[in-house]
This record gives structure tokens, C-alpha cells and sequence, in this order.
């Protein structure tokens, strides 16, 4: 009797403990799902499609970012990443971009990534985790390789959470192929992005420009 008294209890701490752990991660899992992912090479994409073998056609209209560091101009696939480039054209058409920034600059990886409507406020601890009031998109991976110019669709933990925010690559990355959704290509003013990415970055932060660099507007031109 002694021994089974002493059992009970412990079988109940267990159980317990068990349901608070389940439920914290369900809580971070929640919670990820709105804060862009941090790149991570060991962010797991298993079973995720990837589309071979297809050669990119750039759609008959370009994007053009303009920032007082210089415009940017973008070539878009949409027969790689159809759902991207729709998505990514219909905010622009909205004025979506106008006014967010280039909330992240980050030296050790070479890229340089916006897209969040957070980012206009005036506080810069938010910035990332914003996204639009459109669902998010699914994985659109394919074998085009995150080369100096590529642009891709930055994402939370889970495979297809891309939605607004898109990042530049200013240097070969091969840890984001296959892994990230790449949607276009810089074709003029590449020199511009590397000048914003050695924009000084706020102290205490890795990758947090001090001072905002603003995306003025993004238009779509033939």
C-alpha cells in the first residue's frame, strides 16, 4: 500500500507536467506563426514540393522599389512562383509597400528584407512580425539558386506562412535553396541594395538598421 500511495501522486505530477509542456508548445507554435522566421539552414521543410528543371520567364511588368538610396528594379517569375507574384503585384497595385522599410540588414547572411506594414510605426521591436490581411501562401520551392540578386519570400516556421515580406540576396546563400520561396531577381540597381546594406546597424541588435530606410513606394512598370 505504501509503495502504490507513493505512485499515485507521481503519475499525476507527470501528467500534469506533460499537459503544461504540450500546451507552451502550442502557445510558440501560435505565436510563430505571425513573426517572420529568422533564415536558419536547420528550418525543416520536409515534404515540401520543389519545382525542377523550369527556366524562368519574367513577367511582361517589372517592379521598381524606390528608396532615397536609389531605385531597385525586380524581374518576376510567375511561372515558378505564380502565387508570389500575384500576390506580391496586387499589394503593390494597393500601395501596400509605400512607407514600410527595410526593417532588417543583415551582413553575415548579405541579404537586406522589407514587406512589413509594421515597420512604418515608430517601434522598431515589432518589425518582422507583420504581415498583410491576405491568407498566407503556400511553399513555391524550386531549383533556382539564391544567388547575388535573388529575391525570395521570407516565411515563419512552417513551410507555407510567406505572405507579404520578401528579402534581396546580395551574395551566393545556398543554404536558402530549395528552402525559400525565390520569386525574382534584381535586374537593375543591385549597387543600391549594397549600399543599403551597410546601412549602420542599431546598437545592441544584429541586424536592425539605427536609422529607418525607408521603401517610398514600390510601383509596377512595363
Amino acid at each position: 500500500m505504501q509503495l502504490g500511495s507513493n505512485r499515485m501522486p507521481y503519475r499525476r505530477v507527470m501528467l500534469q507536467s506533460a499537459v503544461v509542456m504540450t500546451l507552451v508548445f502550442l502557445l510558440i507554435a501560435c505565436g510563430e506563426q505571425t513573426k517572420t522566421k529568422d533564415f536558419d539552414a536547420e528550418d525543416s521543410v520536409d515534404g515540401a514540393e520543389v519545382k525542377k528543371g523550369v527556366k524562368p520567364q519574367a513577367d511582361e511588368e517589372v517592379a521598381v522599389i524606390e528608396t532615397d538610396y536609389g531605385n531597385i528594379v525586380i524581374e518576376l517569375y510567375p511561372n515558378i512562383a505564380p502565387r508570389m507574384v500575384e500576390r506580391f503585384k496586387k499589394l503593390i497595385s494597393e500601395g501596400f509597400y509605400n512607407g514600410t522599410t527595410f526593417h532588417r540588414i543583415d551582413p553575415r547572411l548579405g541579404i537586406i528584407q522589407g514587406g512589413d506594414p509594421l515597420s512604418r510605426d515608430d517601434d522598431p521591436r515589432n518589425d518582422g512580425s507583420g504581415s498583410s490581411n491576405e491568407p498566407n501562401l503556400p511553399a513555391e520551392f524550386s531549383d533556382l539558386l539564391y544567388e547575388r540578386g535573388a529575391v525570395g519570400a521570407a516565411r515563419g516556421t512552417a513551410a507555407d506562412s510567406a505572405n507579404s515580406q520578401f528579402f534581396i540576396t546580395l551574395k551566393r546563400q545556398p543554404a536558402f535553396d530549395q528552402r525559400y520561396t525565390v520569386f525574382g531577381r534584381v535586374i537593375e540597381g543591385i549597387n543600391n541594395a549594397d549600399v543599403i546594406s551597410t546601412a549602420p546597424i542599431d546598437p545592441g541588435t544584429e541586424s536592425r538598421p539605427a536609422d529607418k530606410v525607408v521603401i517610398n513606394r514600390i510601383t509596377l512598370r512595363k
